[in-house]
C-alpha cells in the first residue's frame, strides 16, 4: 500500500512526551501489577449530576437536533458573561467578548493561528503546557522560553526577556493557578503584565483552567481582573475542571473583541457549532447551584493535605500546592527527572510525570495528580517510602 508523506506542517509538530509514559504503564498493568497513576491530568470524579440532568432534557428538544447557531446560542454566551461577573466582578459583552470553544485545548491551539504569520515571535512559559507548542508549530512561528523558577515563585521574570524579544513578541501565554508548577498569580503580576503588553504591542492569552481551584481560602485572580486586561487580552475558561466535565469538550474565551472575533472567525471554518445539548449544560453548570464545585474544592484540599503530609514523613520535603489538582515535586539529587520517575513507576508502581516533559526549566521535578482518593495517595507515598530514596 502507497504511503502518503505528511505536510510539513504535520512534520513541524512537537513529539508527545507522554506517549512512551503510557506505554510503561500499560505494560506494567497488563502484567498484572496494581499501577497507581498519579500521572494524568484528567478529573476522577463525575460531572454533577444536576449538569447530566440538563443535558438529558436537553438532547430531548428538537431545536438540538438541528445545527446549532455557528458562534453558538445566546443564553450559553450570556451564562458565562454572568459567570464572570459574578464570580469576579467583570463585565463582558457576551455578544462581542465571548466565544463559545470545543474545549481550552482547540483554543489554545486556534490562537496562535490566529494571530501568529510565519516567522512571529510568541513568549512561552517553561515549564509549561505542552500544547501550546502545538499550536505554535501549526503556526510556523518562533518562541521565546519564560523560565518559571521556585525562587521567582514560578512566575515569569519580565526584566529577564530581553526588549528585542520583547519588541518582537506578538502573543503571550500564562497560566495560572499553573500546570504543572501549581503556582498562583497576583492581582500585582497581572497588572504588571498588561503595561509590559501595552508598552510592547503584544496580545495576553491566560489559561484559565485551574480558576476555581485554590487553597487555604485564596480564591485565583482572573487575569481580567487587572484594569486594561481586556485592551491587549484574552482568557479562557474550560469547564473541565471546575465542573469535571473534561469529556464534554465545553471552554469559552473572554476578552479583547478582536481576538474573539478571529477565535470565531476560525471555528466558523473548522468546526461550525457546537452540540446544543452541551451548550445548555454548561449554562446550567455556570448559572446553577455552586455547591457541587465547593464540595470539589474542598475534595481537592483535603488530598493535597493527605498527600503531601504523608511525603514529608517518608522524608520527602515539599511545600504545599497553591493551587490546581497538581503537587509539583523536586526529586532527590542524582536523577533527572525522568529517571526518578521510571524508578517510581518500576519500582513502586507509582506514575508520575517527568517535569521535563513540560520543559526544559521542568528537569529536577516531578508532576502529581491529585486525582485518586486519599487512600490511593496515602498507599502511593508508603510504596514510595519504602524505597528509602530520601533521608527523614
Amino acid at each position: 500500500m502507497r504511503r502518503f508523506e505528511q505536510s510539513e506542517t504535520l512534520k513541524r509538530l512537537p513529539e508527545q512526551f507522554f506517549a512512551k509514559l503510557v506505554k510503561k504503564v500499560q505494560h506494567l498493568q497488563s502484567a498484572g501489577h496494581d499501577v497507581i497513576n498519579l500521572g494524568q491530568g484528567n478529573p476522577d470524579l463525575p460531572t454533577p449530576e444536576h449538569i447530566v440532568e440538563a443535558l438529558q432534557g436537553a438532547a430531548e428538544d428538537p431545536i438540538n437536533h438541528k445545527y446549532s447557531p455557528f458562534q453558538g446560542f445566546g443564553y450559553a454566551k450570556k451564562a458565562m458573561a454572568d459567570f464572570y461577573q459574578r464570580e469576579y466582578g467583570v463585565e463582558v459583552d457576551p455578544e462581542t467578548e465571548v466565544a463559545i470553544m470545543f474545549g481550552a485545548k482547540s483554543g489554545l491551539v486556534e490562537l496562535s493561528q490566529c494571530l501568529l504569520n510565519p516567522g512571529d515571535l510568541a513568549l512561552l512559559p517553561d515549564p509549561g503546557y505542552p500544547d501550546y507548542m502545538s499550536g505554535i508549530a501549526l503556526a510556523d512561528a518562533k518562541t521565546e522560553m519564560m523560565p518559571l523558577l521556585a525562587e521567582n515563585d514560578f512566575l515569569p521574570d519580565y526584566d529577564g526577556i530581553s526588549v528585542d524579544a520583547l519588541e518582537q513578541a506578538k502573543l503571550l501565554f500564562l497560566n495560572y493557578p499553573n500546570n504543572p508548577t501549581s503556582a498562583t498569580a497576583t492581582k500585582d503580576f497581572f497588572d504588571e503584565t498588561v503595561a509590559i503588553a501595552k508598552k510592547h504591542n503584544f496580545c495576553v492569552l491566560h489559561d484559565f483552567a485551574y480558576g476555581a481551584i485554590g487553597f487555604d481560602g485564596i480564591k485565583p485572580q482572573s487575569f481580567l481582573q487587572s484594569e486594561g486586561a481586556k485592551d491587549i487580552g484574552i482568557e479562557m475558561y474550560t469547564l473541565s475542571k471546575t465542573y469535571n466535565m473534561a469529556g464534554w469538550r465545553v471552554a469559552f474565551a473572554v476578552g479583547n473583541k478582536s481576538v474573539v472575533e478571529s477565535i470565531n472567525l476560525i471555528q466558523d471554518h473548522m468546526h461550525v457549532s457546537l452540540f446544543g445539548g452541551v451548550q445548555a449544560a454548561a449554562a446550567s453548570a455556570l448559572n446553577g447551584d455552586q455547591n457541587a464545585v465547593q464540595q470539589l474544592l474542598k475534595t481537592y484540599e483535603s488530598r493535597r493535605n493527605c498527600f503531601i503530609e504523608k511525603l514529608n514523613e517518608i522524608g520527602w520535603k515539599v511545600d504545599s500546592p497553591k493551587g490546581t489538582f497538581f503537587a509539583w515535586l523536586p526529586i532527590p539529587e542524582g536523577y533527572t527527572s525522568e529517571e526518578f520517575a521510571d524508578i517510581l513507576l518500576e519500582k513502586a508502581h507509582v506514575v508520575t510525570a517527568p517535569g521535563n516533559g513540560f520543559g526544559a526549566a521542568g528537569e529536577g521535578y516531578v508532576r502529581v495528580g491529585l486525582l485518586a482518593d486519599e487512600k490511593r495517595l496515602a498507599e502511593a507515598a508508603n510504596r514510595i517510602g519504602k524505597l528509602n530514596l530520601f533521608r527523614k
